[in-house]
Formats: structure tokens, C-alpha cells, sequence
């Protein structure tokens, strides 16, 4: 799906500019820890990566590497022990106790994988509650509520009380409760976790919205599902969490092998010089000559290599993280690289 393609059904009575919207996320060398000495845990480890304004980012690994913590920073939520989060203009990780309080309530929203609706009050009135916290007026806070569940889908289920919702529905009640005061950033853990796949089409449409005016998404999954959907894939797996140098230049004497059929992938590479071919199984499948790139496929989608690639020459290449593949070339690039023909 191309961004002409996303729909724009989360639109709010708010109008505002996409480009007033524009929220970078920047994390650098993020770590939390847990416990001391020998018994420390650090689910978050230096890690440090960037998404663009507008871009919807997965975050891709199994339990334990970290993703839940890191949306917990993200959301202001959890303090990291060192490092830097930068949203847009914030410095999260240096706001006070009372400015994280108005970030939480202006800046970001939170869609949680057990949604954490109250069950006493309707789908309307939990769509409420933050708006009311805000100090937005009972009927205005009413109106809105009942457009953003119009706009997922649930305009005749606001007077039903979770208990009364299927999973999906539920889920689509958080959304838009995470939509209430028109954040910049929006963070979902799991969002597909509980649902069956009946429910899991209605929210992956939903999700693939949320970018819609420059709001910028990040998402932690499980699913694979979710990977066509998304701008960019953050890979959070124990071996390949940390830091990833953004550009690493690389000399290759003939017969040197850049990388190995099956190795992790972690840059993109431009060939500054010299020539590669590229080999599967022992066969060669390319040469790749000077100002081509190649290796896109991994570091984009978390795949392993799907060939070796030998230096027929001595040659320069430089390889680039996703992330600054992306930041130099651009988004468009990438998917044009992504969708060429092997």
C-alpha cells in the first residue's frame, strides 16, 4: 500500500496541517535496566534508531527483546536508565514529572494490547475519558467521541459496554480513544494479539490510517501480517537489538565476501567502486557494478541474506542502516528497490 493509498477515516474535528503535524522520534542509545550487578536485566540495551514524521514503524521481535518497554519510554510512561528520546521538539527523557504529565495528555496515544477499557462505561464514554481529563467540554468531548467511533467503524455500538464488544471491537474502541486529543505519535502494543482474523482486516485498515496529517505511528507485533503495512521495520531480535552503525565503508579484495547466504542483515550497500557477484547456493544470480545498490531485502523485512556476495575485484561499498538508507535516499527509494524484479 503507497501513502496515496492510506485511507484518511481518522480525521477529527481538528484540521490542522500536515506539516504543523510532522513528528520525528529519535532514540539514542536507550538503555533500561532492571536489578543490579550479576542479576541486571536490560530488555533495552544502547539501542538507537529513528523514525520519520508521518511513518508508520513496526517493531519486530519476540518476547522479551524489549519492544513493550521501549513504547513505555516512548509514551512517557517509563523513564530509561541512560540514553535520549527526542519527540519532535521534546526531550522526553529530560521533562519533569508535570511536563511529562502534559505530553502524555497532548502528544502521544496509547492503544494497549488488553485495551484497558473500564467496563462500567460505554464505548462513547471511554472515548471520553482522556478528552475530559483534558478539560474539554462534556458535549464537545460527546460529539467527538461519537465521530471517532463513527470513523472505526462503531457508530452504532457507542451506548454498548465492553462486555457487550467482540475483541476487535474493543480494540477499535482504544483506538479511538488513543485519537481523542489528535496526538502527534501513537503507540500500540499487539494491537492484533486477541484478535481472531475475522476482526484482525478491520483494524489492520484502521492502523494503516493513523499516519493520515503526519501523525507518526509505532507499533510492536508479533505478526507478520503487519509488515506490508508498514514504512519501516525496526528489528528488536536479541542478536541484532543495539546499536547498528548507520554507515559503515567497506574495502573488499578480490575474492573477499561481503556477506555470507543465511547472515543476519543489518545495512544496505551502494558499490563505490569495483565489482560483486552475488551467488545462491554456489550459482550466480548478479554482478552489481558501481552506483547500484543491493541487499535491501533483509535489513527492510527482517530476512536473513538470500545470497553470498564475493568481490570479483577490489571494490568499495558502503553499507547504510535502514534507517539512513532511508533519512538519505528516501522512502520512495526504498520501495522502488523493494519492488523491482530480482
Amino acid at each position: 500500500m503507497t501513502a496515496n493509498d492510506r485511507d484518511t477515516n481518522d480525521r477529527g474535528t481538528n484540521d490542522r496541517d500536515t506539516n504543523d503535524r510532522g513528528t520525528v522520534v529519535t532514540l539514542d542509545r536507550v538503555t533500561v535496566e532492571y536489578g543490579t550487578g550479576d542479576a541486571a536485566v536490560r530488555p533495552l540495551d544502547g539501542f538507537s534508531t529513528s523514525v520519520p514524521a508521518g511513518r508508520l514503524a513496526i517493531l519486530l521481535g519476540p518476547s522479551g527483546c524489549g519492544k513493550t518497554t521501549l513504547l513505555s519510554c516512548l509514551a512517557g510512561l517509563q523513564r530509561p536508565t541512560s540514553g535520549s528520546i527526542r519527540v519532535g521538539d521534546h526531550e522526553v527523557t529530560s521533562l519533569s514529572a508535570q511536563q511529562l504529565t502534559a505530553y502524555r495528555r497532548s502528544m502521544v496515544g496509547v492503544v494497549f494490547q488488553a485495551f484497558n477499557l473500564v467496563p462500567s462505561l460505554t464505548a462513547a464514554e471511554n472515548v471520553m475519558m482522556p478528552m475530559l481529563s483534558a478539560g474539554v467540554r462534556r458535549r464537545a468531548a460527546r460529539e467527538r467521541a461519537r465521530e471517532l467511533l463513527s470513523n472505526v467503524g462503531l457508530a452504532e455500538r457507542v451506548s454498548h459496554r465492553p462486555g457487550m464488544l467482540s475483541g476487535g471491537q474493543m480494540q477499535r474502541v482504544a483506538i479511538a480513544r488513543a485519537l481523542a486529543l489528535d496526538p502527534a505519535l501513537v503507540v500500540a502494543d499487539e494491537p492484533t494479539a486477541n484478535l481472531d482474523h475475522v476482526q484482525v482486516e478491520a483494524v489492520l485498515r484502521i492502523i494503516r490510517s493513523l499516519t493520515s496529517r503526519g501523525r507518526t505511528v509505532i507499533i510492536s507485533t508479533h505478526d507478520h501480517r503487519l509488515l506490508p503495512l508498514a514504512d519501516q521495520v525496526i528489528d528488536m531480535s536479541p542478536d541484532r537489538s543495539g546499536v547498528t552503525e548507520a554507515v559503515v565503508d567497506t574495502f573488499l579484495a578480490i575474492g573477499d565476501e561481503l556477506f555470507a547466504e543465511g547472515e543476519v542483515a543489518h545495512h544496505i550497500y551502494v558499490v563505490e567502486s569495483g565489482r560483486l557477484d552475488l551467488t545462491r547456493a554456489g550459482s550466480t544470480i548478479g554482478v552489481v557494478e558501481p552506483g547500484e545498490v543491493f541487499g535491501e531485502m533483509g535489513p527492510t523485512f527482517t530476512l536473513p541474506r538470500s545470497a553470498t556476495a564475493t568481490a570479483l575485484e577490489p571494490s568499495r561499498v558502503t553499507g547504510y542502516s535502514l534507517a539512513e538508507f532511508t533519512r538519505r535516499f528516501g522512502e520512495e527509494e526504498l520501495r522502488r528497490l523493494v519492488g523491482r524484479w530480482s
